[in-house]
C-alpha cells in the first residue's frame, strides 16, 4: 500500500502485481486507486459513517474518470459523510430500488389478492400487462415523475376509457409505494394529471319507453312465449325490482330466496354479501315463478342444462326484447340507472336508496341518478311563476305610490 499524490502519471505507471495494490492519495483522506492483478484500475473511497461503519465503495474506473474527476467526487462524498450521510449506502439503495414492474407484482400479491375479487384482480392484471409494464415497467419507482404519467396518458388517448382505468390502477399503486417506503409521502406522480372525460352517458329509459317495455313483457308472458325464453320477462322484471346488477340476477338461486320473511340474501356480489327485502311485486313474481326440477337456479340457462343463464344469454334476450318493443337500445345496466332514478325521485332518503341499490358511497349512487326532463320543466315553471309574482307585486306597489 503506497501513499503518494495521485496523478495521471502515477496511475499510468502503476503495474499489476500478484495481489491487488492500493495507491492512496495524500491530498484527500481515504481516496485511493486499486490496481487489480488483471490490470484494472479502480478509484475508491474509504470512510466511516457517523455510526462507525466502515465503507469502501468504488467511485469509478480509471479511463471513465480522470484522476481529478475521481478526486472531486471523493471530496463530494466526504462532505456528505461529514453531514451525517452515507453515500455508499444511498447508491446501493438506489440500485436495489424496485422498478414499476416489481411494484405491480407486489401490489397484486400483497394488496389486490387480499382485498379484491378474482374478477377485479384479472381486470387489474390485464391493465398492468397491456399498458403499465410496456410503458413504465423498467423505470425505478422513485424516478417516475408527473410528466412520465402525463406522457403515458397521452399515448393511451385513442382509448380514453382504458386510459382512465389504467390511471386509476397506477394512482393506487403509487399510493401503496408511499406506504411501503418506495417514495416519500405526498409524491404520487399521478397527482394533478387529468383523466379523460367520461364517455357518452347511459341512456335513461323514459316513462314512455317503460310503458312499451312492460306491455311487451305482458304480451310475452301471455301470448308470445314462443318468441323468447320463458324466464327472460321474469329476470327483467326482477332486475327492475331489485335495482340489481346483471350478475346478481342471472346467478340468483332459490336457496337465497326466503319467501316466508320476504327477503333475498346474496352470499356474494360485486360489493360482497348483501340482503334485500322483497317488494310486493317481487314477492308475487318469485312466489308464482316456475321451478325447473333439479336446478337450483331461478333463471336456468336455455343452452346449458343445470347451469344458470349466462350474462351473454340475458343480454342477448334483453336486446331482442327492446327491439321488438320499439324501445331505444340501452344495456342491461340501464335498468339499474332507471331504478336508481326512480328511488331518488320518490323522495326516499339517500341512505335508504343506497341500501336498495347496494352502492357503497353517495357519489357512486348519484352517478346512477338521472335528472328527468319533466321535473326540470316543472321547476322552471315554478321559478318563472315566482318571478312573475314578485314583479307583479312590485308594479302594483309602484302604481299605488305614484301621485
Amino acid at each position: 500500500m503506497a501513499k503518494l499524490k495521485l496523478t495521471k502519471s502515477a496511475v499510468d505507471a502503476a503495474q499489476p502485481q500478484a495481489l491487488a495494490v492500493e495507491l492512496r492519495d495524500t491530498l484527500v483522506p481515504g481516496f485511493l486507486c486499486k490496481v487489480t492483478p488483471a490490470g484494472r484500475k479502480v478509484f475508491m473511497l474509504q470512510y466511516r459513517t457517523n455510526a462507525g461503519e466502515r465503507r469502501k465503495p468504488a467511485l469509478g474506473v480509471y479511463g471513465e474518470l480522470t484522476v481529478e474527476q475521481a478526486r472531486s467526487l471523493a471530496q463530494e462524498w466526504l462532505a456528505k459523510v461529514r453531514k451525517g450521510g452515507d453515500p455508499s449506502a444511498a447508491k446501493a439503495a438506489a440500485r436495489a430500488a424496485p422498478t414499476v414492474k416489481e411494484l405491480c407484482e407486489k401490489s397484486m400479491e400483497d394488496h389486490s389478492k387480499q382485498r379484491n375479487k378474482p374478477s377485479t384482480q384479472r381486470g387489474y392484471q390485464a391493465v398492468i400487462d397491456r399498458c403499465i409494464v410496456p410503458m413504465l415497467g423498467r423505470m425505478k419507482v422513485q424516478d417516475v415523475k408527473r410528466p412520465d404519467v402525463a406522457i403515458a396518458m397521452k399515448k393511451w388517448s385513442h382509448k380514453p376509457a382504458e386510459a382512465n382505468r389504467t390511471f386509476s390502477v397506477m394512482r393506487k399503486m403509487f399510493n401503496l409505494a408511499e406506504v411501503w417506503g418506495y417514495r416519500p409521502d405526498g409524491t404520487n406522480p399521478c397527482r394533478h394529471v387529468p383523466m379523460y372525460p367520461n364517455g357518452k352517458a347511459t341512456h335513461l329509459i323514459s316513462d314512455e319507453e317503460m310503458g312499451k317495455l312492460f306491455r311487451y313483457l305482458d304480451y310475452l308472458e301471455t301470448d308470445g312465449l314462443g318468441l323468447d325464453h320463458a324466464v327472460l320477462p321474469l329476470a327483467i322484471r326482477l332486475q327492475f325490482e331489485f335495482a340489481g346488477r346483471r350478475s346478481e340476477i342471472v346467478t340468483l338461486q332459490w336457496d337465497w330466496v326466503d319467501l316466508e320473511h320476504r327477503r333475498v340474501v346474496w352470499p356474494d356480489s360485486k360489493t360482497g354479501g348483501m340482503s334485500k327485502p322483497l317488494s310486493e311485486e317481487a314477492y308475487r313474481l318469485l312466489s308464482t315463478a316456475l321451478r325447473q326440477d333439479g336446478c337450483p337456479h331461478v333463471f336456468p340457462s336455455p343452452n346449458h342444462p343445470g347451469q344458470h343463464m349466462t350474462t351473454g344469454e340475458y343480454y342477448g334476450g334483453w336486446t331482442r326484447i327492446l327491439k321488438r318493443a320499439g324501445v331505444s337500445h340501452v344495456g342491461t345496466h340501464g335498468i339499474r340507472h332507471r331504478s336508481a332514478t326512480d328511488i331518488a325521485n320518490s323522495g326516499i332518503p339517500v341512505k335508504v336508496g343506497m341500501a336498495l341499490t347496494a352502492h357503497k358511497t353517495v357519489a357512486m349512487f348519484m352517478r346512477y341518478v338521472h335528472t328527468e326532463d319533466k321535473p326540470v320543466r316543472e321547476a322552471a315553471e315554478l321559478v318563472a311563476q315566482r318571478r312573475k309574482t314578485v314583479v307583479g307585486a312590485r308594479l302594483a306597489t309602484d302604481l299605488v305610490a305614484a301621485p
